[in-house]
Formats: C-alpha cells, structure tokens, sequence
C-alpha cells in the first residue's frame, strides 16, 4: 500500500513547532493565571445563606432523585415535585461538600434527613407539607430549607443519622422557622 509522502513514517520524523522558530528563539515561560476577566471571582466563592454550594455534576442529583421516585414517601396532600426537588438540593449540597459528584447514598442521607422514607411522626409530616410546598418553583424556599439542615449532620453516613433522627427533625424545624422570621 503507498503511503502519503506527507505522512511521517516514525514519530522520530513528525515535525516539532520550535523548527518554524528562528535559531535561537525560544518560547516564553508560561505566566501565571490571575482571575482578571470579567465574571471572575478574585475573592473566591462567596458563601452565606442562600448562595447554595458549587459542585462538580451536582445537577447528577435530580437524575438520581427521579431513580428513587418509587421510594419517596409522601405525606397527605405533598407534591411529589416539591418533595424531589428539595431533595434533590439536599443531596447537592451533601455531595459538593465532599467535593464530588452525586451518588445515591447523597440522596438516601437527604430523603432520610427530611423524613421521606416513611415512619416519620405525623405532626413533622403535616409541618413538612407546608415547608416544601412549592419548593420546585421557588428557589429562596429550598435554600432556606437546605440552609436549615447544618453540614456536619449531612455529612454522616446513613447508619448513623438512623439512631438520633428523631432529634434531628425538630432540629431542623426550628431552625427553618427562625430563618423565615
């Protein structure tokens, strides 16, 4: 078979860049990267409430959230879609802080954090209904919700939250409700 006689028959003959330099002329040494463009931020991410947590394929989230569907116990009168999305930021937030994309333990953690694989008291349940309600139209509600649930309870693995849940919930509770005041 003929070959091309533009084609290097050994990677010893491919051509380099630095033969189109003049003699002598080398390239500069590489500068250092400085956040100068605009929508840099030169300060680093900025944190408070409502500001979320960056992640890397956070968004992974609401696929899993759509896997565990048939899982989500809902209470009398909650919208599926507000459930999952409220759900689905949790496990956000939970994955970011590890600083890695979602699995489904993320979405475990979260559903069992806000109560919603069943067993959970009533009078949480009937509180949870109006917490959530609209959440997947309303970002300021699920922040406020995700802000509610402190980083290091999220951050346990599922078998120890399953012990002191019933004294997380509460915990939750009142701390949503004084954001909202």
């Amino acid at each position: 078979m003929s070959t091309d006689p533009f084609v290097a028959a050994r990677i010893d003959e491919v051509p380099r860049q630095d033969q189109n330099l003049a003699p002598g002329v080398h390239y500069p040494a590489s500068r250092p990267w400085r956040p100068d463009r605009p929508g840099d931020l030169t300060t680093g991410q900025p944190t408070g409430d409502l500001l979320g947590r960056p992640g890397p394929n956070i968004g992974y989230a609401l696929t899993l959230v759509s896997r565990a569907n048939d899982r989500i116990a809902l209470a009398p009168h909650e919208h599926g879609p507000d459930a999952r999305a409220v759900i689905g930021e949790l496990a956000m937030k939970r994955a970011a802080s590890f600083g890695r994309a979602p699995v489904m333990a993320d979405v475990d953690v979260a559903m069992l954090v806000l109560g919603y694989q069943g067993g959970v008291d009533p009078d949480f349940a009937k509180w949870r209904v109006q917490a959530v309600a609209g959440a997947h139209e309303d970002y300021v509600r699920r922040r406020r919700i995700c802000d509610a649930v402190d980083l290091d309870t999220l951050r346990k693995p599922t078998s120890a939250l399953t012990g002191g849940i019933t004294d997380l919930r509460p915990r939750i509770r009142a701390a949503l409700e004084a954001r909202e005041t």
